[in-house]
């Protein structure tokens, strides 16, 4: 190599490449340093953009500069050719010919590429701005060069006798080069266009939809991250600047604001993907078995329509054969996989550092080995580190990408699941823990993807590390590997056996060499003992995650094809058909156990059941009975255990309007469209056929206003009124109509019959379920239904005589009622209902509020707080004194070998040329355990003995105590951040318990699960991950930085500036990093909502054929989250590759200066050897730091969205100023004064001025027209909304006074909507077990479900998520048997028996009246019979007391409101 340098240098081999001669640069170093690299480096920068796409938009403007540098360009291309020409011709006075050939033909090729590379950003959306920066930047590389070239030459041309022609000429040729390229800065720098700017990303987000629809494809494709980019744009991820400019300058404020996906990660294609992977795995299963799979589900067609002959395989099907993991590794594994060769070239190319330290060290320590080798060692140096930052950075680019596309494919597989799997199996689950499975254990079983690699990567670096360790120090690695692994107060016994091979060390020549090489090897040697135990506590939490999600996705599926028979009815007539069918909500082997036991769920038995095309069936019997199982047997939601069932046109499905009804978080208008286009004839005529026309007129925005999540701002009537518009809108064949008529008033319900049922549904088949059986008497068909069978079929004059009718009134009040007072009666219907109806369009859902900025600093002290201050300090004490003991233990090492006996120094003389310093030895306390050779016998001090053993003792004791404080630092630490999760969830959980009813009114569900679910998951588990290395990285440099000072106080020049410039970067980029994890977590809320809102109406959706439109949507919620997961993801790799780079020039210059020094014979190589080692560890420490800081703001953030909550909710009054008996209220006395209240300032009074008073034991009915305050009266009774003005006196004691707590558990309410909670029947009645088992069997006697519940197993049995094992009814029921357990003097009863059957009704009014006969009752009814035999009656009206008497005497007037509403309910 010395040679060929010689001879094309003309130097002698001794000092082939000479840096400085005569007072200046060298030539021949001028030449192939300062002009061939960066000539090479513009070559292959200029290369990457050969690529670069045209621009789609034709005619964009282009920036005039861009013709400028292309002519510049091309012109230093002809220059180079002319050069060489020139260099040929004088070559022998002028140099060497071949190093002219050389330099000047890389600078041809160089400018060449570059001209082209120029001309394809011109043609392209670059065209329109300056390009890329970093062109410009390499294309000036040269001038140092070419302006030393022409200083060479001018003082090379003044000895010479006479001036040359041709030395004229190449002198000019450099002086045409030199202005070619002040031509080529003048074009870059003229002023931009007037135009608007067209660049590849940078104006995408004012023309991208917000997320790219399936299968099409985005108008811009430009705007699409990555895809189109150079290799060179992809590397350093410059396609990432305009959105990191833009989260600069606070511009990041929506998703929209995000790049596109990449063609390859949008959820649709990989949902696809993923989905042919499930079933080739599927049918392979099957072929394997031999066998049909039991369950399939419905394949449905693109317009949401079904197909039920289709039995694929897909992620839906109950087929424990195909396991998830299994597709995950068919469908990406190939790709993951591969991403291995990635982590294993660059774990190989992080050893170079310390083999090439080495190398270099022993190059500048010999002053015979050649130059050339140490060129070689730097440039191997540098390399190494390049390419090893690009692999390392690029693996962790395309795992994230793998790991979204798993995200994407395990949440589009569970979330079509749930849309397919059978209600029966829905059972079992909690929404939470189906939440949970898209939440939590989809993100942990995504996070294997990083811990796989780390599994076989990390023991690999181990082995290779150990085995490089042995090679530098022989068998005493297995002392420092010991140390690494057992970190226990053994050290001493360690020190002694690094103590005693470190007196061995000093006697030989490599001493230096392997010190520092331990040093690099041993840090690398940390690294993956430190990560094993995470990423084995991720792999297994991975393990937990995955078999609960595979659990999920095993339960059975719907499968219509093997539900209902296709071969058509018996009778060619009949729209339906049952043959001895048995139908069960349990599965069928959960079934045959059941028969084994005492109890069990209602079975459905249907002997032979026809229902005629367009006839009008009606379903009545008692509460419990079976009606509505019977509906869900006939969509399919049932388990059929035999015979047979037969629907006419299958594929369309239902139109189905269940019990409760299931309201869409959108507008009215797309409630009742649900996905259909918009029909302007048909819809008109189903609003008025359903009542909503008037509704509608008085909404502020009509049918464009939003309701709230499952209709909140709605009352119980107009939800059922808009889920039945939505039933009729579909146009199907035949609707199944569960009781849409008890949450209406009579003369609606009569509207809805007249005009719907027997109306706009006249010719479709209908079966209709309902206890308001004065309707009934139009019914082609009554079915007598009791205990899960039919036992009676007839005509309406048969079977209602057997039902008992509900109470009369007299006939006199018949006769009164008249056409003008219905038509009165409606008006003030409307009237009213316009101010309740405004007053809940205020109350409707806000856009998800987004912090701006850096995390304030009352976050940070939120979460100091959350762990608490004296164990915060406690923990930074301990990492203080950890960190100092290490240090310490540093510092006495070379205390004690500064100060070893001169003798000992004198016997090693011979054997190595010179004894290394203190400061060399300073850090390298693993150099201690150095390979053993005894080269010969060294005189021994005589107290060295005693010297040894008490420095041995001092550093045993600092290792010990170092230890010591390990352990103190990791307990305290965990300690620490368990408490903090534990307080702010805590803090959450009472501060949302605490909420004011109107947030739950106008926040979503998902938005208060996803701040329990992902954001509480961040706070346990990610945010103290990442805080510990981040406090570990501070400390670690605070540590290495003061020792660095200590022993080299000149790489302190180079450490400031460096500070500076990471400053600089994280700066920049930790602005769009926040605002990027806010909008990824302002995404994430959405999913959830939508998610919650499918299982809520997962039976409406499956039996009108929408789950595909249903998927569509989940699929463009999961793509607007994941774009803004891959942009913040994206934006990391972008921080990382830019500090990985700046440690590489770190690195590199240092071993150039050491090189260069090395020439000049100056500086110390040991020092130059220990900066080099710490500058291998520097970078990659503030790398590190700078890195987990930002990342630890980044997870802060999820601590900003658990404190708004903590904090800026608005929570109902929590002081108590009155403190009262514990048997208050004793009488039940309760007095309105004057009570005015407004839901919201600015609003009109719900009660204006009510006054009334109710005696103690006295029985009150509450009546009015929908909107008239009836409900608003227990509400301000309950203290739900406080009031604006007046009292309300319970036995004579101000409710404001008195605290909620206090207040809440002394009233009893039976809602209208029965709530129960997730438990058993004796948790829900008797939460706090104050009562005895008899006394809650005889509530339960008395409310008729003792043998329903005996049925079901007794007290203990579970009845599911809200109580969905039981009917409305009785949830209805088992409220009543909950508030008669109560002491309390003041019960309160909003419409409790709506959906129970009358007879049932009846009993439950006797059971009330005697069993609260010395108590209070106030009950708002809608059906007046259940309050005729009350003490007196309140008419509410516009929220106001109207009218406030008996009954007996109000039916009287004629001008009264309460016979008005008597007339209109007979009607």
């Amino acid at each position: 190599m010395e040679e060929i340098l010689a001879d094309l240098c003309s130097t002698s081999p001794e000092d082939p490449l000479p840096v400085w001669v005569h007072g200046s640069v060298g030539h021949c170093f001028n030449q192939l340093i300062l002009n061939v690299v960066p000539h090479a480096i513009l070559a292959l920068v200029s290369a990457c953009y050969l690529g670069t796409p045209r621009s789609p938009v034709p005619g964009a403007s282009h920036r005039p500069g861009w013709k400028c540098r292309i002519a510049a360009s091309f012109i230093l291309t002809g220059l180079s050719i002319l050069d060489i020409i020139s260099a040929a011709i004088t070559q022998q006075e002028f140099g060497t010919l071949y190093l002219v050939v050389l330099t000047s033909g890389i600078a041809l090729l160089a400018w060449l590429t570059h001209s082209l590379a120029l001309l394809m950003l011109y043609r392209s959306t670059y065209g329109s701005s300056r390009g890329p920066a970093a062109m410009v930047f390499l294309a000036l590389f040269p001038v140092p060069a070419l302006i030393i070239t022409v200083v060479w030459y001018c003082q090379n041309g003044v000895a010479w006798p006479h001036l040359h022609s041709a030395h004229i000429f190449r002198l000019s040729i450099l002086c045409l080069q030199l202005a070619s390229l002040l031509i080529y800065v003048i074009g870059y720098i003229t002023p931009v266009a007037s135009r608007q700017v067209f660049c590849p990303i940078n104006d995408s987000w004012q023309r991208e939809p917000l997320i790219s629809e399936p299968g099409i494809p985005a108008p811009n494709w430009h705007g699409v991250a990555e895809d189109g980019e150079s290799w060179l744009s992809r590397f350093s991820y410059a396609w990432m600047n305009p959105l990191m400019k833009r989260g600069y300058q606070w511009m990041l404020n929506q998703p929209q604001d995000v790049y596109l996906l990449p063609q390859r990660l949008q959820a649709a294609r990989v949902h696809d993907h993923f989905y042919s992977c499930w079933q080739e795995k599927a049918a392979l299963s099957q072929e394997e078995e031999d066998t049909m799979s039991s369950t399939s589900p419905i394949v449905t067609k693109s317009d949401g329509s079904g197909d039920a002959s289709s039995s694929s395989g897909s992620p839906c099907d109950a087929q424990k054969a195909v396991q998830l993991l299994a597709v995950l590794h068919a469908a990406f594994g190939l790709r993951y996989y591969s991403l291995g060769l990635l982590r294993l070239a660059g774990s190989l190319l992080g050893f170079s550092g310390p083999l090439l330290l080495n190398l270099l060290v022993s190059f500048m320590e010999s002053h015979q080995e050649p130059l050339s080798h140490g060129v070689l060692y730097a440039l191997g140096l540098f390399a190494g580190s390049f390419l090893g930052a690009v692999l390392r950075n690029q693996f962790s680019y395309e795992v994230n990408k793998v790991m979204l596309t798993v995200r994407a494919a395990v949440i589009s597989a569970i979330y079509r699941k749930a849309l397919r799997v059978s209600g029966s199996s829905l059972t079992g689950f909690t929404m939470g823990e189906i939440v949970n499975f898209m939440s939590t254990d989809t993100d942990r079983l995504v996070n294997f993807c990083i811990s796989f690699h780390e599994v076989w990567s990390l023991p690999f670096q181990f082995a290779i590390t150990l085995y490089l360790l042995y090679q530098q120090v022989g068998v005493a690695f297995l002392g420092g590997l010991a140390l690494a692994l057992l970190l226990v107060p053994v050290n001493k016994v360690i020190a002694n056996r690094i103590m005693e091979n470190n007196k061995e060390m000093l006697k030989h020549k490599d001493t230096r060499v392997k010190v520092f090489t331990a040093l690099a090897l041993v840090g690398m040697l940390i690294l993956p003992l430190n990560n094993f135990p995470w990423v084995l506590n991720g792999i297994l939490d991975a393990k937990v995650s995955l078999d609960r999600i595979q659990h999920f996705l095993e339960l059975s599926d719907q499968d219509l094809h093997a539900y209902y028979i296709t071969d058509g009815p018996r009778d060619p007539s009949s729209a339906l058909e049952m043959h001895h069918s048995t139908f069960s909500w349990s599965p069928p082997r959960e079934e045959s156990t059941r028969q084994h036991l005492s109890g069990g769920t209602l079975q459905i038995f249907i002997q032979d059941l026809a229902v005629a095309k367009g006839a009008l069936v009606g379903v009545v019997g008692k509460v419990g009975c079976g009606k509505s199982s019977l509906l869900a047997a006939v969509t399919g939601e049932l388990n059929r255990l035999g015979g047979q069932v037969y629907v006419w046109d299958l594929e369309r499905g239902f139109g189905l309007a269940t019990q409760e009804p299931w309201i869409q978080f959108t507008t009215v208008r797309e409630n009742i469209l649900f996905g259909r286009d918009y029909d302007a004839r048909l819809y008109q005529e189903v609003l008025e056929a359903c009542a909503l026309s008037d509704d509608l007129n008085i909404l502020p925005a009509g049918d464009q206003t939003e309701v709230g999540e499952n209709g909140v701002t709605l009352s119980g009537g107009q939800k059922a009124r808009i889920a039945l518009a939505r039933a009729v809108y579909q146009e199907k064949e035949i609707y199944l109509l569960d009781d849409p008529l008890a949450a209406v008033d009579a003369d609606v319900a009569n509207h809805l019959m007249q005009k719907c049922i027997l109306g706009v549904l006249k010719h479709k088949t209908r079966i209709l379920c309902t206890h308001r059986t004065e309707f009934l008497e139009k019914a082609d068909t009554l079915l007598l239904m009791d205990n899960g069978r039919i036992v009676k079929i007839g005509t309406p004059s048969e079977i209602l005589p057997l039902v008992e009718a509900t109470l009369k009134v007299n006939e006199k009040n018949k006769r009164r009622q008249n056409k003008v007072a219905a038509e009165q009666g409606q008006e003030e219907d409307m009237e009213i209902e316009a101010e309740e109806l405004g007053q809940a369009t205020c109350l409707l859902q806000r856009e998800e509020e987004k912090k701006e900025g850096a995390v304030a600093f009352q976050v940070y002290r939120a979460y100091w707080l959350a762990v608490g201050s004296c164990l915060a300090l406690s923990i930074l004490f301990s990492l203080l004194l950890m960190q100092a003991s290490r240090n310490i233990s540093v510092w006495w090492l070379s205390h004690w070998i500064s100060n070893l006996p001169q003798t000992a120094n004198i016997s090693m003389r011979p054997m190595s040329a010179s004894f290394p310093s203190p400061q060399l030895l300073l850090f390298s306390f693993v150099g201690l355990v150095s390979h053993v050779q005894v080269l010969g016998t060294a005189p021994v001090h005589p107290n060295s003995t005693l010297d040894v053993n008490f420095y041995l003792m001092v550093y045993g004791g600092i290792a010990g105590a170092n230890s010591v404080f390990t352990i103190l630092r990791a307990f305290l630490f965990a300690h620490g951040t368990i408490r903090a999760a534990t307080v702010i969830h805590s803090r959450l959980l009472q501060r949302v318990m605490k909420a004011t009813v109107t947030f739950f009114d106008i926040t979503p569900m998902g938005r208060i699960l996803n701040r329990f679910s992902s954001d509480l998951y961040c706070v346990d588990d990610t945010l103290p991950f990442i805080l510990n290395i981040f406090l570990a990285n501070v400390f670690g440099l605070l540590g290495m930085l003061v020792m660095i000072t200590y022993g080299l106080p000149w790489i302190g020049l180079i450490l400031l500036p460096l500070a500076v410039i990471y400053f600089s970067i994280q700066r920049y980029y930790r602005r769009t990093s926040r605002e990027l994890k806010r909008l990824y977590s302002l995404t994430l809320s959405p999913i959830y909502t939508h998610f919650s809102e499918t299982l809520t109406g997962l039976s409406i959706i499956r039996a009108t054929r929408a789950t595909d439109r249903f998927e569509a949507e989940n699929q463009l919620q999961l793509e607007q989250n994941q774009r803004c997961l891959f942009a913040s993801n994206t934006a990391m790799q972008w921080l990382d590759i830019r500090l990985q780079m700046i440690g590489v020039a770190v690195v590199t210059a240092i071993a150039g200066i050491a090189i260069i020094q090395h020439q000049r014979q100056l500086g110390n190589p040991g020092l130059v050897g220990l900066a080099l080692s710490y500058a291998l560890s520097v970078t990659n420490l503030l790398s590190g730091l700078i890195s987990s800081f930002t990342q630890t703001e980044t997870m802060m953030v999820s601590v900003e969205r658990a404190e708004e909550y903590s904090t800026d909710i608005h929570i109902e009054p929590q002081e108590q100023l009155v403190q009262v008996a514990p048997d208050w209220p004793s009488r039940g006395h309760v007095e309105f004064q004057q009570v005015v209240l407004t839901y919201r300032p600015g609003l009109p009074n719900a009660l204006d001025g009510v006054t009334f008073t109710i005696y103690p034991g006295e029985k009150v009915g509450i009546v009015g027209r929908t909107g008239s305050g009836k409900s608003t009266i227990f509400l301000a009774l309950f203290r739900m909304v406080e009031l604006r003005g007046g009292r309300i006196l319970l036995d004579n004691v101000d409710s404001r006074s008195v605290g909620l707590e206090s207040l809440r558990s002394k009233l009893a309410i039976i809602p209208q909507d029965p709530f129960l909670f997730s438990g058993t029947i004796r948790e829900n009645l008797d939460p706090l077990g104050r009562h005895t088992d008899s006394d809650l069997y005889q509530v339960l006697e008395q409310c008729r479900l003792q043998a329903v519940i005996t049925q079901m197993g007794g007290l203990d049995c579970e009845l599911g998520e809200r109580g969905k094992s039981l009917s409305v009814g009785q949830r209805q029921l088992v409220c009543l048997a909950r508030a008669l357990l109560t002491q309390a003097k003041v019960l309160c009863i909003d419409e409790a028996t709506a959906s129970v059957d009358q007879k049932t009704d009846q009993l439950l009014q006797q059971t009330i009246r005697q069993r609260f006969a010395d108590k209070t009752v106030l009950t708002i009814a809608h059906r007046l019979n259940t309050i005729l035999d009350s003490d007196r009656v309140l008419v509410m009206h516009a929220g106001k007391v109207a009218e406030l008497d008996s009954p007996a005497v109000l039916s009287k007037r004629e001008d009264s409101l309460f016979q008005r509403l008597l007339t209109s309910g007979q009607q």
